[in-house]
């Protein structure tokens, strides 16, 4: 297969993962509710996601802008779900973090010195929502196809910027991939955990 052929297959696999995987989230906030999403996590994301569109449209790449151009919608009703105009403290400070992390590197060193600091903002941004998985232990908000399908697309990413010889976002990407497979892991424990216990508290609360 031809080097740009393979990148194109690539970038275009990973458009469509990285909306079938915002896809299992939004389903899963529409019809089992919101618990243990965080919205930093996702306000982080739709705040990444203008960074990312701004970067493809400067590099001339569309599939980078389409990777985020297309799950701004969904990314958005699931902010919006979670009710960010009660915590406005956190909309400033997921706002100031990402400007901090992705905008000003770019404005002050260039696209590669924003990527970098965008890498570092996708890894931080899985943070909240493993802190959801870890404290609360009946999460089922989180959707395991959303996070799991995510550390796949990120795999179709590193695919496409390797073979487009774009260094800085493979490298950020590289690492977003092992906080999706960490929180993808952790969801799936706490899935289990849930059915597992349910039928004992049943049996507890039947006494």
């Amino acid at each position: 297969m031809p080097h740009l052929t393979f990148a194109a297959v690539a970038g275009w696999l990973g458009v469509s993962l990285s909306f079938l995987a915002t896809w299992y989230q939004f389903h899963r906030v529409r019809t089992v509710g919101i618990d243990g999403v965080s919205l930093t996590t996702w306000l982080q994301f739709v705040l990444m996601g203008a960074f990312w569109v701004a970067y493809g449209t400067a590099v001339h790449e569309f599939v980078i802008v389409a990777g985020s151009l297309f799950i701004w919608p969904m990314q958005m009703v699931i902010v919006a779900r979670l009710s960010p105009w009660q915590h406005r403290i956190v909309v400033l400070r997921a706002v100031l973090f990402i400007g901090a992390c992705s905008f000003v590197p770019t404005v002050m060193f260039g696209w590669s010195a924003g990527v970098y600091g965008t890498g570092v903002a996708m890894v931080a941004n899985r943070i909240p929502q493993l802190h959801e998985l870890i404290t609360h232990r009946g999460d089922l908000g989180v959707s395991v196809g959303s996070w799991t399908v995510g550390a796949m697309c990120s795999a179709m990413w590193i695919a496409y910027y390797g073979s487009a010889r774009l260094w800085a976002p493979l490298i950020s990407t590289g690492a977003a991939m092992c906080g999706n497979v960490a929180i993808a892991v952790l969801a799936a424990y706490r899935h289990r955990q849930v059915l597992v216990e349910a039928p004992l508290s049943s049996v507890v609360g039947s006494i």
